[in-house]
């Protein structure tokens, strides 16, 4: 992967990170880059023995073509939804980019943030799924916490008002 562009883009498969993952394949990839899908699958998804193995590291990239099968993805604990795959095999297709994915496990603010120094990203686009003040300062905020900590340029896709 040297050389070219690593558009990261954090999804969880909810509307939001898939608007996110629209709008990076509308503004930000560009042909030869690579896309690069960055999954936080909560702790416990794993059996202990493969869990060991990657919970350091994060899986290995997935190509897209194996992330597109429900039974390989099984084995990481991770569901990508019709949605997400057709966005993304289109963007390789018109594009010519390479897509791949990458799983970690744990919390989503941290992962995310150790995903952009591992992999390494040359930038990162995230949903935000437009909490409000009061829930958002109970829960936190994964795209806040990213963009104060993250080492590399992120873009965060807003939910619009009218959207659910």
């Amino acid at each position: 992967m040297d050389g070219t562009r690593r558009v990261g883009v954090a999804v969880d498969f909810s509307e939001c990170s898939k608007k996110a993952l629209q709008w990076a394949a509308d503004n930000v990839v560009r042909n030869g880059d690579h896309l690069i899908l960055v999954t936080i699958v909560p702790e416990g998804g794993l059996e202990k023995g493969e869990q060991q193995l990657w919970e350091d590291s994060g899986s290995p990239l997935i190509p897209l073509a194996e992330f597109s099968e429900p039974t390989i993805m099984k084995k990481y604990g991770a569901k990508p939804d019709a949605e997400t795959l057709d966005i993304v095999n289109t963007v390789a297709r018109q594009k010519q980019i390479v897509v791949v994915m990458k799983i970690f496990w744990g919390d989503p603010r941290e992962k995310i943030c150790e995903a952009i120094d591992k992999i390494p990203l040359s930038c990162l686009v995230i949903g935000n799924r437009g909490l409000g003040k009061l829930k958002r300062a109970i829960m936190g905020s994964v795209s806040n916490y990213v963009v104060n900590n993250g080492s590399c340029p992120v873009t965060v896709v807003k939910q619009g008002i009218h959207e659910t």
